[in-house]
């Protein structure tokens, strides 16, 4: 049985990793992706109808890929934190804004 540190460890890092694939798959499969999920129809409606509506869809899409840039490169900065008591404190902020997120 590995260590609680090291399971932290892993799983800091594995999150770290995930935030940037989001990104990738954001920036270059958008389109797929958003047909995948609602239709060629919907998807067609969420790309804009003017030019101003398709520029702040962009800078939006920009903001959040960005922030997942930003959680994942936090994340792999906490991972190598050795304070059990960060640690916890931490992963309890984390358990709170997924709960918060998801009520």
């Amino acid at each position: 049985m590995p260590k609680p540190a090291s399971c932290s460890l892993v799983v800091y890092v594995l999150h770290s990793m995930v935030a940037p694939a989001c990104v990738l798959l954001t920036m270059f499969c958008e389109n797929e992706i958003s047909v995948f999920i609602h239709g060629i129809e919907t998807a067609r409606k969420q790309v804009g109808s003017t030019w101003h509506d398709q520029l702040l869809i962009q800078v939006s899409d920009f903001f959040a890929e960005l922030l997942h840039v930003a959680i994942g490169s936090l994340l792999l900065v906490v991972a190598f934190v050795n304070d059990r008591e960060f640690q916890g404190f931490f992963a309890n902020g984390c358990i709170v804004l997924h709960v918060s997120m998801a009520l």
